[in-house]
């Protein structure tokens, strides 16, 4: 393939389901954290997108949609060509462990809401924390969609997580998160089509899998929150090294354009760190690199990059 794509997408995860992950009551959380995500990040993102002038995907968890506002926002930004994505339903982080008409039952009401809401109809899904089963991918063929972006093969994340829900469970704090399988740790870092019965290898699914993107050595994650949050010179080497891939998908999340003068509960900032770093630079390092994701390949939404890849890809 001689035109090298990227990708922006963002996972609307309200915080509600950082206190999940972190083990935190959701108590804690007034009327205007619940609705951070739709009145000032989802605004924020929208702004960004139009002054790059970026193609970019919001994965939308349908559970969210009941709360006022979230329709509208979203209506808004399909208006101005951001793709909607399936997110799952209920965001439950052990999904992908239950039956498949479980996982497609789940799968099926986010698309309904999706539509329901926005008028829009979803061609794509993500998985809750990134872990896929075989139920789920057979849940995404069934809902005949075009592409699972899920995988997540990076080394450090999967140890970093193991070590935190470790630390969590020691405290009396259960993160309601899992860990996926290491198979993942040995999945293609490039998009593939992949088997149905074992979705870290490479098959004959009726749809493209477009990993996150993460670095030819070490493999370490190259999302929204190390954008933002780790030393910028770590930050440029780690794009340089990723800059002859043939699909570089950012994956984002609502909270890497939130910081803690927003109204993030102390509780949640002491245990997301990055929440401290100043909105203003968050948003001029995201600027940046948005810029350069377009200076030597053209930025498509994660729809259209599968559907690009379709047909190009070996089993």
């Amino acid at each position: 393939m001689s035109q090298r794509l990227s990708s922006i997408s963002v996972d609307l995860d309200s915080l509600g389901h950082y206190c999940r992950i972190q083990g935190l009551s959701e108590g804690l959380l007034d009327e205007r954290a619940r609705a951070l995500v739709w009145t000032t990040a989802v605004p924020r993102f929208l702004e960004l997108f139009s002054a790059v002038g970026t193609a970019a995907t919001f994965f939308v968890i349908g559970g969210d949609l009941a709360e006022p506002g979230l329709g509208e926002a979203l209506k808004t930004a399909a208006a101005s060509g951001v793709e909607l994505a399936n997110h799952s339903f209920s965001h439950d982080y052990a999904l992908s462990r239950r039956s498949r008409v479980e996982i497609e039952a789940d799968l099926r009401r986010a698309h309904e809401a999706i539509v329901n809401h926005t008028r829009v109809t979803p061609v794509g899904f993500r998985a809750p924390g990134y872990t896929l089963s075989p139920a789920m991918l057979q849940a995404v063929a069934a809902l005949g969609y075009r592409y699972d972006s899920s995988t997540f093969p990076a080394a450090p994340y999967w140890l970093a997580k193991a070590m935190v829900m470790t630390a969590l469970a020691a405290l009396g704090r259960p993160s309601r998160a899992i860990l996926d399988s290491p198979n993942v740790l040995l999945a293609p870092v490039q998009p593939y089509r992949p088997s149905l019965d074992a979705p870290y290898r490479r098959g004959d699914a009726p749809f493209v899998e477009l990993p996150m993107s993460v670095s030819p050595v070490g493999r370490v994650p190259f999302i929204g929150t190390f954008a933002t949050s780790m030393p910028w010179p770590l930050v440029e080497l780690t794009f340089r090294r990723l800059r002859h891939v043939r699909h570089f998908n950012f994956e984002l999340h609502a909270i890497d354009v939130l910081d803690e003068s927003d109204g993030v509960p102390a509780a949640l900032v002491r245990q997301q760190r990055d929440v401290r770093v100043p909105a203003t630079t968050k948003l001029a390092r995201l600027k940046r690199l948005f810029t350069w994701l377009g200076d030597d390949r053209e930025r498509v939404t994660v729809a259209e990059a599968a559907r690009r890849l379709d047909g190009r890809l070996d089993g």
